[in-house]
């Protein structure tokens, strides 16, 4: 009778690691969906930035040649400072959005290209060198 237990034990251990895999692998699928549409939807906003940002500095630029004839050593200067200026508002005004730098988004490309592998490495393989032959 204890043996019996022990067996019902046992397989309910079995089932419960198994429930534990598949919630894992549930997990890791749901992880990778969600980045997959965090990145394109990143994307988008990048698309969005850049399109505005070069209209930006399309009207920067108009204004810096309209300048640039009237005194080309002052305008200079001023482009300069106004170059950063607008690099450094553009790079604040990104982070306070929550778009990540390039940088992160390196980051996170690797790390979905090395979950990737590990769920490839999972998958079970199949092929003439597994089967079995019977005599």
């Amino acid at each position: 009778m204890a043996e019996k237990s022990s067996i019902e034990f046992q397989k309910e251990i079995r089932e419960s690691a198994h429930r534990i895999w598949l919630a894992g692998l549930g997990a890791l699928a749901s992880a990778e969906e969600e980045g997959t549409k965090l990145f394109k939807s990143l994307v988008e906003k990048g698309e969005n930035y850049d399109f505005r940002g070069k209209e930006r500095l399309d009207k920067v630029l108009g204004k810096f040649e309209e300048a640039k004839g009237k005194a080309k050593g002052k305008a200079e200067s001023a482009w300069e400072k106004i170059g950063g200026s607008f690099d450094d508002k553009v790079v604040d005004t990104l982070k306070r959005l929550g778009v990540p730098s390039r940088e992160e988004i390196k980051k996170l490309t690797k790390r979905v290209e090395e979950l990737t592998l590990k769920v490839d490495q999972l998958k079970p393989k199949t092929g003439p060198s597994n089967v079995r032959k019977t005599a």
